[in-house]
């Protein structure tokens, strides 16, 4: 039974490698108005989608987990080891550095903000 167990979490681990994105993550911290939601404040773990994920909308309200995979500048080892974050997209980032712009408070949960920008996982 306990290799059974052992197999299925394996298996669960691998697929959710297997279906990450890398990207590139930049943050932001004025969070109303959001192009999905007005005026109305979603909270702070939230995100803005780059223009290739946009696509006029249909992202809104999509969840994502997030993780840091590395540097994009000079910032040494800008990354929280194994931490990730959960954020739901809010607002269009047009034009913006990153696939994903988070939140100042999503971005400094798995990544040092003084970074500025950082690689990414998510799925």
């Amino acid at each position: 039974m306990k290799s059974i167990f052992f197999i299925i979490v394996l298996v669960s681990s691998l697929v959710s490698m297997a279906i990450a994105i890398p990207g590139t993550a930049t943050f932001y911290q004025q969070y109303t108005p959001s192009a999905c939601y007005g005026s109305t404040p979603e909270g702070v773990m939230i995100a803005a989608a780059s223009d290739p994920l946009w696509d006029g909308g249909a992202i809104c309200g999509k969840m994502f987990t997030v993780k840091c995979t590395g540097a994009t500048n000079v910032v040494p080892h800008p990354c929280y080891d194994g931490k990730t974050v959960t954020v739901k997209i809010v607002d269009h980032c047009p034009g913006c550095g990153g696939t994903l712009d988070l939140s100042k408070e999503a971005f400094e949960s798995i990544a040092n903000p003084i970074a500025g920008v950082i690689k990414i996982e998510y799925w």
